[in-house]
């Protein structure tokens, strides 16, 4: 399994009463395969994994395998803080269909770079999935340091990184890692033409969930060197990075996702977006339909 191109950070649907929508859940998963999402990630960061119980994670990534039919891959979010935890969801998400699992640092531990070796050792030798490390420092209070992943890239069962750190220096001591069996993925939407310029394979994107034919033209442009169009693009989709960055993650996209009909509710502690920004976000959303409109009618662009 090669990863690449646009990968969707998909967003959980839930109704007003704070339950899963697993009817709008389908819808979203269609849409994301019409538009030409390279891979799904179900129950990450975006998809509010931490609120999520057993059954509801269990619907989802099935639901998600059924619909993807082996079109995509479907990646797991299995990460806990316990290592004995995340190989227990890794398995299960295996049982459940999943091709990979991505497996964010251990969050609040604050684990020492030899205890983040020894993790994702673990979880790639024990959980039955290939693994794609997740390194987020802000969400977790730990940063996964490339000459770390060094001792973990040649790992049979780890497929890769998906890094959060918006930084060139950063994603350069990346690069240097990849291979044929190890990908580097941004997981910065507003870096991430650039990070694909530079080398990376793709982006694990917010903003996929509301353009993803978008993203997706994005990842082809960039993947092939084509600087000029693929910058282009990324202009024209800087404004809905910046309104998924007004609050934090997912609020601002739920806030779309909700006036383009996929699911309206979050859960505490989450809260909907604030009052200042609903103007922006019918904007926003205006936005991400006429784009999407002009990849399948370019005469409407």
């Amino acid at each position: 399994m090669r990863l690449s191109g646009s990968i969707t950070a998909l967003a959980t649907p839930f109704t007003l009463a704070g339950e899963l929508d697993l009817d709008a859940w389908r819808r979203l998963l269609l849409a994301q395969l019409s538009g030409g999402t390279g891979a799904l990630v179900v129950a990450g960061s975006t998809g509010e994994a931490a609120s999520l119980r057993d059954a509801e994670y269990e619907a989802l990534l099935r639901t998600a395998v059924e619909v993807a039919g082996g079109r995509v891959p479907v990646l797991a979010g299995t990460g806990h803080t316990a290592t004995a935890r995340t190989i227990e969801a890794t398995r299960r998400a295996a049982a459940l269909g999943a091709d990979a699992a991505l497996v964010v640092t251990p969050p609040y531990a604050r684990p020492t770079q030899s205890g983040l070796l020894a993790h994702f050792r673990a979880v790639a030798d024990e959980g039955g999935l290939p693994v794609v490390m997740y390194n987020v420092p802000p969400r977790t209070g730990c940063d996964l340091q490339p000459s770390t992943v060094a001792g973990l890239a040649g790992h049979p069962r780890i497929a890769g990184v998906k890094e959060a750190v918006s930084d060139p220096r950063r994603l350069q001591e990346w690069l240097a890692l990849r291979s044929d069996g190890f990908a580097v993925l941004c997981g910065d939407d507003a870096s991430a033409a650039a990070a694909m310029l530079g080398g990376a394979d793709g982006v694990v994107s917010v903003v996929s969930n509301v353009v993803p034919g978008a993203m997706r033209r994005l990842c082809e442009l960039a993947l092939a060197g084509r600087r000029e169009e693929a910058l282009a693009w990324d202009a024209r989709l800087q404004p809905l990075y910046a309104f998924a960055s007004v609050e934090p993650n997912p609020i601002p996209v739920k806030a779309l996702l909700q006036r383009l009909g996929f699911g309206t509710g979050l859960r505490l502690p989450l809260t909907p977006l604030s009052d200042a920004h609903h103007a922006a976000a019918a904007r926003m959303a205006a936005a991400a339909e006429a784009i999407e409109r002009s990849l399948r009618d370019p005469l409407a662009a």
